[in-house]
């Protein structure tokens, strides 16, 4: 498990949060699907530190 790489993962996810709410405020769709866009990053990101884990617990386990 990589803490840097999650932390990554954990700040694009806020980024992503704040620039989407920023695009509501202002009405800027643009803004908002961008946002979207780094949630979505961080989403896989995440997913790919979980699999990451789940192969290395497997290895040791054997």
């Amino acid at each position: 498990m990589s803490l840097e790489e999650r932390a990554k993962a954990t700040a694009k996810n806020i980024e992503g949060k704040a620039q989407e709410a920023m695009g509501n405020v202002t009405g800027d769709a643009g803004d908002q699907a961008e946002g979207k866009m780094k949630q979505g990053e961080a989403t896989v990101r995440h997913s790919v530190e979980d699999a990451k884990d789940s192969v290395k617990n497997t290895i040791d386990r054997a």
